[in-house]
């Protein structure tokens, strides 16, 4: 397996014409169905998850709810879960005035629930959701069309859905891919297929390297500023590429 500093060379030189490319030849069109914004079990009204009023539970990418999502968790709602890198985190903050806990939440992986709740060591945030496990930018019009309300400040892995890149080291969302052009990897997603303008193609392939290249420096600043911590009951310690820090992004010490 290469390494990640391997990785990391082959994404700073991957040629944007030839994602664009192989973005052009898989076809696509946001049609706002809000699908990559949303858990896979809907709401009913009053936050009401599905499960509690007959609709069947169903799973995105095997996630699991934790801290402000325990109302999913309860309902085996698997809440939507997008990775957020620190600095990602912070412009979102400063572009809607929000607490860190309103942006981003620990990523639910190696967490464990305890008498009092999550409890454990994670790596990396994702994005914070409603009591209904969606993500908290995420609204639908009067006719039901999605809508991002940070759409000029939404990370990179929102900017890029559902397209990733096949090296090691960077994320695949919603699972595994269900089409393939050369190094791209495209994921479920209704909008799949339709006719995409070269200069949409361009500035995707664009976006696309760019979150290959900060996915693997992160994975990187994780494993180099990794140091073990023996969190107390009931606590809950994120490693980011920044080091260790509490659910509220301030340091762990």
């Amino acid at each position: 397996m290469d390494s990640l500093e391997t990785e990391l060379e082959r994404a700073r030189t991957l040629d944007e014409s030839e994602l664009a490319d192989a973005i052009e030849t898989i076809g696509f069109e946001c049609t706002r169905c809000g699908a990559c914004c949303k858990a896979e079990s809907a709401c009913g009204e009053g936050g009401e998850s599905d499960n509690e009023v007959g609709g069947a539970a169903g799973g995105d990418s095997g996630t699991h709810g934790s801290g402000e999502n325990a109302a999913s968790a309860e309902n085996d709602a698997e809440p939507h879960t997008a990775t957020v890198f620190p600095d990602e985190i912070r412009r979102l903050q400063a572009a809607g005035e929000y607490d860190f806990r309103d942006v981003a939440r620990p990523m639910p992986y190696g967490l464990a629930d305890g008498p009092d709740g999550p409890e454990g060591e994670t790596f990396e945030w994702a994005l914070q959701t409603d009591d209904c496990g969606d993500c908290t930018f995420y609204a639908e019009d009067d006719d039901g069309m999605g809508a991002c309300t940070v759409h000029d400040d939404r990370p990179l892995i929102c900017q890029t859905y559902p397209f990733s890149v096949a090296l090691g080291g960077t994320s695949q969302p919603m699972g595994e891919a269900v089409d393939e052009e050369g190094m791209v990897r495209a994921h479920e997603c209704e909008g799949l297929g339709r006719d995409i303008s070269r200069a949409e193609a361009e500035e995707l392939a664009a976006a696309l390297k760019e979150r290959a290249v900060r996915e693997l420096e992160e994975a990187i600043g994780v494993r180099d500023n990794y140091q073990p911590v023996d969190p107390s009951a009931g606590q809950v310690v994120v490693h980011d590429s920044e080091g260790a820090k509490r659910p509220d992004g301030s340091p762990y010490e």
